[in-house]
């Protein structure tokens, strides 16, 4: 699973998911991408599962570029515990996605094949998403 090798604070606000993606909005080092239309967080499980949905799909035929990483840390409090007394301990890491950035890419691989990939990759995925061809 993907995790920051270290980090410059343990715990962070929860932030607002407002506005479109400035960068990463393009194919850049494929020829087809998967861009999310909706905003939200993308659980560190969720890109690992995408991961192996597209490489068993193309049978280890193309190449894939994952281009988010979850480097935001969420956390939890224990079940069954009054509230108060702090911030609960880091529980996962999520990517901060909005709408317009580029999560997955790929090449090698037919159009047909590659869109059929992206589609069992976006089904693990919290976001809504489109699968685009490079310009």
């Amino acid at each position: 699973m993907l995790a920051p090798k270290r980090a410059k604070y343990r715990k962070v606000f929860r932030g607002k998911r407002r506005g479109k993606a400035s960068r990463g909005t393009r194919v850049d080092f494929g020829e087809y991408g998967l861009k999310a239309f909706s905003a939200g967080w993308v659980t560190s499980r969720q890109i690992e599962a995408a991961r192996r949905a597209l490489t068993h799909s193309i049978r280890r035929g193309g190449r894939v570029w994952i281009r988010i990483f979850p480097d935001k840390p969420i956390t939890k409090k224990p079940p069954e515990t009054r509230m108060g007394s702090g911030k609960g301990d880091v529980y996962e890491y999520v990517a901060v996605v909005k709408p317009g950035r580029v999560l997955f890419e790929m090449s090698g691989v037919s159009p047909d094949q590659a869109k059929e990939a992206l589609r069992l990759a976006a089904a693990k995925l919290s976001v809504r998403t489109k699968f685009v061809i490079r310009d």
